[in-house]
């Protein structure tokens, strides 16, 4: 293999213009020339990682393989590049000084001075070059989180360049920038994207391909302004205008010709791309036969005033997976759990879904809503998914409602109440009782054993499967045996026969009701949708709605 090659993608104007997905799209195209890629994400946060972050604030928390805790563009570029990622690939500022720190205090910097810069940067490209041999591949892209300007992230940018003033021909910068357009004037403004290049100069860099987000295609006039200002090709840069699915941007790079400009910035054979497989699952995800109403009940929704669906984004793009593969589409609804709380008549807006989604979450807030909506669709026999603490809420529902345990609940909200059929396990106890939290939980990936003659060996096609995890709670082993006689089973298990992995209702009593422990979503892919997504949809659009 030659001398790896190293994509830096960078945000200027303002965050969140979707830097996770054109990183992901880049990958994915140089993918499809064969060119074996891997992805890394670089936040500015001082949290070592991104599991005690508040989801209405951060968004998901993505869980890898190997039970690391990360942002959620980490699982954009697993489904975009269809791989399973390390922890080596996602890094934290906290991370970064912790090993820093580390280091200093096992003397492993010789007793020498050591400082902010070098030694963090050098850090920094450390693990990047360790990330680069552990997925031996040709090309990395890196993300540096947040906005070129800010303190938070100069860092970073310092060891960009110092990456590229050792390898002058291996590393290329792309830019993702903002390109407004004010209503009052009705004209796209270059100049934004003009004062963002001006500081990426400023520490030493220079864009190679400026990718420019607008609402719109950019027109020919703006391509060429910004090219003049901002010391670029005309022809790289490449308008990234809003699309119908984050699906298409790969397929709109590639028209611009993006993976041929990158392979001509590092020296790299130009290859044809192989975007076929990509390009009819983008057709599938428009051109369904019927759509389908799904409900998702959750708590995370709402930011201020706004609707803040990127809490649950895993869950959702493995809807659309799920949907694509059965050849329909899917209209989500994103229902607070908190509304059926205040006024339960609202439940009656339930009977309108062909299925109804419970992700995962934590705390007391919103979960009696929960639970009647779950209460609703096994009565109605509406198609029910629970995820985490979607499934602990079902097998709290069902041992009140009819296993007769009343007053059944999680130890999470009430420790006193007389069933506990959610417990945490003894071992974390005392972690618990220690306020050592960030330790407490179940992460990553574990094997889980399937029962035969059930809705989830069905879905999976198998005997064992591996499905990753994130939480503390399970259900209590005291109460298996007596809800598994009033008629819940528990279809799913880890190998030692100690913990519930799946429950679900038999298909004699209810059309699909299951809950999962572990977090299938995270390993749905746009070419590889989950099993159980998938059979959740295909119930889903054998269920008729009743308005």
């Amino acid at each position: 293999m030659e001398a790896p090659k190293y994509i830096f993608v960078v945000g200027g104007v303002m965050s969140g213009i979707g830097k996770g997905v054109a990183s992901s799209s880049i990958g994915a195209i140089l993918q499809s020339k064969g060119y074996k890629t891997t992805a890394i994400k670089i936040d500015p946060y001082i949290n070592v990682d991104a599991g005690t972050m508040n989801p209405t604030e951060h968004g998901e928390v993505f869980v890898l393989d190997d039970g690391y805790e990360t942002d959620q563009d980490m699982g954009n570029y697993e489904r975009f590049l269809n791989v399973d990622l390390p922890s080596i690939n996602y890094m934290t500022t906290g991370r970064v000084y912790q090993e820093v720190i580390r280091r200093e205090r096992n003397l492993e910097y010789k007793g020498r001075n050591v400082q902010v810069v070098p030694d963090v940067p050098q850090e920094v490209l450390r693990r990047i070059k360790e990330a680069q041999k552990t997925a031996n591949a040709e090309v990395v892209i890196i993300e540096v989180g947040g906005t070129i300007g800010e303190y938070e992230n100069i860092l970073f940018l310092e060891a960009a360049r110092m990456l590229k003033q050792e390898l002058p021909n291996d590393v290329a910068m792309v830019m993702l920038s903002y390109v407004p357009i004010p209503s009052n004037i009705g004209e796209m403004k270059t100049k934004p994207t003009q004062h963002a290049s001006r500081e990426l100069n400023s520490v030493g860099l220079q864009a190679d391909i400026i990718l420019a987000r607008a609402a719109v295609p950019l027109d020919l006039k703006r391509k060429e302004k910004i090219a003049l200002f901002c010391n670029v090709r005309p022809e790289r840069v490449i308008s990234a205008p809003d699309v119908e699915s984050i699906y298409d941007v790969p397929l709109n790079y590639e028209k611009d010709g993006m993976g041929d400009m990158l392979c001509d910035v590092l020296g790299l054979p130009r290859r044809a791309s192989d975007l076929k497989e990509w390009t009819a699952f983008v057709e599938k995800v428009k051109n369904g036969s019927r759509t389908l109403d799904i409900a998702v009940v959750g708590k995370y929704f709402m930011s201020g005033e706004y609707v803040l669906s990127d809490v649950y984004i895993s869950v959702i793009e493995s809807i659309k997976h799920a949907a694509a593969s059965q050849g329909v589409r899917v209209k989500l609804a994103y229902l607070d759990s908190e509304e059926y709380e205040r006024d339960p008549s609202k439940l009656e807006e339930l009977r309108a879904y062909h299925g109804i989604l419970v992700p995962g979450g934590f705390g007391s807030r919103g979960v009696e809503g929960v639970v009647a909506a779950i209460t609703y669709a096994r009565e109605k026999k509406i198609p029910y998914f629970g995820l985490c603490y979607g499934m602990q809420l079902m097998v709290i529902e069902y041992a009140r409602n009819v296993a007769g345990f009343t007053g059944a609940h999680t130890a999470e909200i009430n420790k006193e109440a007389p069933h506990v059929v959610i417990d945490i396990m003894p071992e974390q106890k005392e972690k618990m009782a220690k306020g050592d939290y960030g330790g407490t939980m179940r992460l990553g990936a574990y094997p889980c054993k399937l029962h035969p003659d059930t809705v989830a060996r069905e879905a999976y096609g198998a005997d064992e499967v591996r499905e990753r995890h994130r939480h503390r709670y399970e259900v209590n082993p005291d109460y298996i045996l007596k809800l598994s006689e009033k008629g819940l089973v528990f279809s799913g298990v880890s190998p030692d026969n100690r913990l519930m992995e799946i429950a679900e209702l038999p298909k004699s009593t209810h059309p699909f009701m299951v809950g999962t422990q572990f977090h299938p979503e995270f390993l749905s892919r746009p070419l590889r949708p989950h099993p159980l997504f998938n059979a959740f949809i295909k119930a889903a659009g054998e269920h008729t709605p009743s308005k």
